[in-house]
């Protein structure tokens, strides 16, 4: 597996992607520019938990739940205000561009509570490409471009269509407010990396495989396996963070890669803390990268 392939290289080649990594052995190869459900909480882990004060924008009347004609569960998730990236104290995993900063979410929007399943993904388009078979594991070794298909494909539905919905990936700012669910530490449950497998598969518990979704403790949100499991397709063309405050940022219009988040079940405690980013070519495949979807509130009112 790619994490093993690079494992112990962490510290000395931070900022890297799996495709710089790959080029120290081939230099000749160039990349291609490609309500909250507040139980879920531990009591026991309050102490080690700083609120991040989000601030909601404005109420709303919609649904807090949605189910689609796929059976696919989405929470709502009101807008806010949040600090997105990493504290300068502490050292990331993943890159060296984490900076901190101030990031405003003005509407609210749907998550998938779960990664897409095999199960989901192969009854619309009618194949699996995970190298890990299993109806309830998450869809593995897909890339960027299948995620579009897949949810075109699904914005297509006459009942998703009749219904208004439209979904798409998450912002790179909507996956990192969702992860972190109102909480400013580098886990959705607090700073000791002790209590992660109670909330993901990761390296340490995972047994090299990933496991059916649903299967650990959600986030005081319901959101499920946003630390590990697989990583998840974002939206956004990779850049540098802004160092001043932004509102409803949606990266920008190209770049060279695009973003993936979250832990997967190959990597280590650190790479799976909730501002931990990653980039590579949209047709890029990995068995332990997949997606989520997003659900925009404008197609929510039914």
């Amino acid at each position: 597996l790619w994490w093993l392939a690079v494992s112990g290289s962490w510290n000395r080649d931070v900022g890297r992607t799996k495709n710089d990594l790959a080029m120290e052995s081939s230099p000749s190869k160039e990349v291609v520019a490609p309500t909250v459900d507040s139980s879920a909480a531990m009591s026991d882990s309050k102490k080690d938990v700083e609120p991040a004060n989000p601030v909601p924008m404005v109420p709303s009347a919609l649904p807090e739940q949605i189910t689609n004609s796929l059976g696919m569960h989405f929470r709502k998730i009101q807008p806010g205000k949040f600090m997105m990236g990493a504290p300068a104290n502490e050292a990331s995993g993943s890159g060296p561009d984490q900076t901190q900063h101030s990031v405003t979410l003005t509407k609210a929007y749907y998550i998938c509570v779960y990664e897409v399943t095999q199960e989901e993904y192969e009854g619309l388009m009618g194949n699996n490409p995970s190298q890990f078979t299993a109806k309830r594991n998450p869809v593995e070794n897909v890339t960027y471009d299948d995620a579009e298909i897949f949810i075109g494909k699904l914005n297509a539905l006459a009942e998703e269509r009749s219904a208004g919905r439209v979904y798409r990936l998450p912002t790179e700012a909507e996956w990192e407010y969702a992860c972190r669910a109102g909480i400013s530490t580098a886990y959705c449950f607090g700073q000791d990396n002790a209590r992660l497998g109670e909330y993901a598969w990761y390296d340490a518990n995972s047994e090299s495989k990933p496991h059916p979704v649903g299967e650990k403790s959600p986030n005081a949100w319901g959101l499920y396996d946003m630390h590990g499991n697989v990583l998840e397709w974002c939206s956004d063309w990779y850049q540098n963070y802004p160092r001043n405050s932004v509102t409803d940022p949606t990266g920008p219009s190209r770049g060279f890669g695009r973003i993936f988040r979250g832990g997967s079940y190959a990597a280590e405690a650190r790479i799976c803390r909730s501002y931990e980013r990653f980039r590579d070519a949209p047709s890029i495949r990995y068995p332990d990268l997949g997606f989520r979807l997003v659900l925009s509130s404008q197609g929510a009112s039914k």
